[in-house]
Formats: C-alpha cells, sequence, structure tokens
C-alpha cells in the first residue's frame, strides 16, 4: 500500500492547481482516495472523523490536511477525471512489471480484458451538465451517470485488474446523449495508446458484434470474442444454418458436457461481407441436467483444440459483472451512493477515485502478504473493510504494515499501532 499511495500521490502533484488555497489539491484527491481505501459509507462520517483522527490520514495516505466534505466537493469538481489516467496505468505498470501478471497470459499469449458498462447514478432533480437526460412520456426527465468499464480477466485468477474507466456523459457543447458505443471507441483508442505493445483479446457482449467495432479492434490490433444473439444477427444464423460446421463435445472434471458447434470465415452480415469472423456456439449441460447456450464471434481461428480455450474465455467477460461491478455495489464501495454530484465533474472524478481505489484492493489480494493475511484472518472481504475503519477510528496507527500485522494476529488489546 505504501508503495501505491506514493505512486498516486506523485500524480496528484502533477495535476494543476488553479486555486491558492490553504488546503492543496493533492490532499484534496488524497481525501478523496483515502474515503474508498477506508470504505467510508458518506462523507459526512468522514468530515466528522477527519480531524479527530489526523494524524492517522497523515501516517497512512500522507494527508497534510483533511479538507472538509463541503470544501472536498468544491475542489475536485474543477478536476477533469482525465487527468487520474496516468495513476491507473503506473499502477498497471507496477503489476506489469512483477511475475504477477504471468498468471493473466490466456488464449495465443493474450490478456482477455472485458468491456462493459454500469450505471451509478440516477436522479429526477440532481443533476450536472454532463449528465445523460432520459426524457420520458409524462414530459419528466431522469438525469443518470454511466461508466464503461474494462478490467483484465482470467477464468482462473479471483482478482481483476481495472483500467481507467471512460465515462459516459455529454461533453462541451454537446446536447445529445453520449452512448456506450461512442465510449467504448474513445476507452479502446485510449488502452491501445497507453499499452502499445500490449497483446490482449477484448471480450464483449453482443451488443458490440458490429462491423464498424469489429473494424476498429482490428485497426488497434485487438483480437475479440463477442457475443452474437440470435435475434442480432439473422442473417449470419441463417447463413450458418446452410453452411457446413464443425463439431465436438467434451466432458469436463466437473461432468459437465460442453458441445461445440464452429465455423471459420464467414461473414459478419449481408451489408459487410468484407468483415469475416469465426462463429462458434456453445451448449453446456451439467451433470445435473441444466442447460446453457452461448454463441460469439471471434477472429481466433476454431478447432477442436481451441474452442474450448475460446468458449472460457468469452464466459470469462461476466467477471465484470461479478468480481467488478457488483462487488462495487454490494461490497463496501457503495459504489451508487451519491457521495456528491456537483455542477461539472464531480460525480466523475468520485467513480474514477473509487475504481481507483478497487484497483489498489486488487492489487494488494493478488501481491501483497501482509494484506491476505488480514483478509484470511477476516475470513472474507466484507468483513475486513470495517475492521480497518474500526481501527482507524479507535488508535493511533504508524502504518498499514502494523495495521495489517495486527489484525492478522489480534492478540491483546488495542493499542497505540507502532512498530516499536
Amino acid at each position: 500500500m505504501p508503495g501505491m499511495q506514493s505512486i498516486v500521490r506523485k500524480v496528484f502533484n502533477k495535476i494543476p492547481d488553479k486555486v491558492s488555497g490553504a488546503i492543496s489539491l493533492v490532499d484534496c484527491l488524497s481525501s478523496g482516495l483515502a474515503i474508498f481505501n477506508l470504505k467510508y459509507p458518506s462523507l459526512l462520517k468522514y468530515d466528522e472523523d477527519r480531524q479527530s483522527y489526523a494524524t492517522n490520514l497523515k501516517n497512512l495516505f500522507h494527508i497534510d490536511k483533511a479538507p472538509s466534505d463541503t470544501y472536498l466537493r468544491e475542489r475536485l469538481d474543477e478536476v477533469d477525471p482525465s487527468a487520474l489516467r496516468a495513476c491507473f496505468t503506473k499502477l498497471f505498470s507496477c503489476v506489469q512489471r512483477s511475475k504477477y501478471l504471468e498468471n493473466y497470459i490466456y488464449h495465443q499469449g493474450t490478456y482477455l480484458i472485458s468491456v462493459d458498462a454500469t450505471g451509478y447514478f440516477s436522479s429526477k432533480k440532481v443533476h450536472c451538465e454532463s449528465c445523460c437526460v432520459k426524457n420520458h412520456k409524462d414530459d419528466t426527465k431522469t438525469y443518470y451517470h454511466q461508466i464503461l468499464g474494462a478490467v483484465l480477466v482470467h477464468p482462473d485468477c479471483k482478482q481483476v485488474i481495472p483500467f481507467m474507466p471512460e465515462p459516459i456523459s455529454k461533453h462541451d457543447g454537446n446536447k445529445k446523449n453520449d452512448c456506450e458505443i461512442n465510449a467504448a471507441k474513445r476507452l479502446l483508442s485510449d488502452l491501445r495508446r497507453e499499452h502499445p505493445h500490449l497483446a490482449v483479446t477484448i471480450v464483449e457482449d453482443g451488443l458490440y458484434s458490429k462491423a464498424p467495432h469489429i473494424k476498429l479492434l482490428k485497426t488497434l490490433n485487438m483480437h475479440y470474442i463477442i457475443g452474437a444473439k440470435a435475434g442480432d444477427h439473422t442473417w449470419l444464423y441463417d447463413h450458418v444454418k446452410n453452411t457446413s460446421t464443425e463439431s465436438y463435445t467434451y466432458t469436463d472434471e466437473k461432468g459437465y458436457r460442453h458441445d461445440f458447434n464452429y465455423v471459420n470465415d464467414v461473414p459478419l452480415n449481408a451489408s459487410n461481407e468484407d468483415v469475416r469472423v469465426n462463429f462458434l456456439s456453445h451448449t453446456e449441460i451439467s451433470n445435473k441436467g441444466k442447460v446453457q447456450k452461448f454463441t460469439w464471434v471471434t477472429d481466433f481461428k476454431l478447432t477442436d483444440k481451441t474452442v474450448y480455450s475460446i468458449m472460457r474465455g468469452g464466459r470469462a467477460r461476466w467477471k465484470i459483472e461479478n468480481e467488478t461491478f457488483n462487488t462495487l455495489k454490494n461490497q463496501g464501495y457503495n459504489f451508487e451512493h451519491n457521495f456528491g454530484h456537483g455542477k461539472k465533474h464531480l460525480s466523475h472524478v468520485f467513480a474514477t477515485l473509487m475504481l481507483m481505489a478497487f484497483l489498489i484492493d486488487q492489487i494488494q489480494a493478488m501481491a501483497c502478504p501482509l494484506f491476505q493475511a488480514a483478509l484470511k484472518k477476516e475470513k472474507r472481504i466484507s468483513y475486513l473493510w470495517p475492521r480497518i475503519l474500526g481501527i482507524f477510528e479507535l488508535t493511533f496507527i504508524e502504518n498499514w504494515e502494523v495495521l495489517y500485522k495486527y489484525i492478522a494476529q489480534r492478540e491483546g488489546p488495542i493499542a497505540h499501532l507502532n512498530s516499536s
């Protein structure tokens, strides 16, 4: 944790501070991150604690002076979320230099990156200039915020590694709502620019199995495994039905039967016969008779030897739902809680800082023995967060190391947590 805190604080220091106030922008950003690292349920609770536990905030997060909740909202509302991009790239570089990222290498030496969108704010009244708007038949409006997430996943790895999320929002001077597809163009282009040599396979749902998006992936030198529903691809399904396909059946170690049908090099649709894809259909029958069916298009060549691996890669897309968005919403991060909306960027800045805290937690769960020991003692991650916040509010803490050691060992009453 100390190393990662130092990395993000260096990035915060490079963001221009346009206000000459008693509290620096660096301390405001660090305070925002601290709120999500400590899993504060609200800014009000943080505001009640910030003066009583100023020493702990300084020791753990290097915050010289913690702002009030009101001042924090005012300052962060002016920050462009894109200024925080370097935090994600530098934290990813740390993982990339370690041996841990090797565990995520998947089909043909690529890394699986799951892409999907989620909403985190909706209101009939509260809104800002970047809110998307839904107009109802009764002339009322719903204002909302969404983000497009991208996380590095692996079917056999519990942790996920999020990249910088892309806001789905109105941009300056644009009266039309943003959309997921346009956000994906920005996200994937930024991802390739920041990681030009990273071999990746993008896994997405059926919204993305369209010719322009597949052409974009090809231009960006990205492999893909994308869902393809029958209702969205009538022409493709008819074409496959009238084409000679290959079949393969495999029973795994759990007794699940997997039936595959596949064909290579077919046109995506009648209007884009130049866009050639490989089509995979998968039927899973559990040892209790439950049946599930899936279909994808991919640029990987399909053979009896590759279909099982590609199927698992395609189904790993759900990790952005289960291990990312559901975790943020239900495991202590309070993702859908309105910490503050602001007039400009505040909502997106808070969402980005929360994803950053999540990234730091995922790296610790992957690579920090002390964090792992503390988590093992608490048994569940949802039990660990209130334990950390409770100790933070109860006693002096010298550093993260002694905090995690105390939680892992938990012998005797809590005193000042220092290395002596």
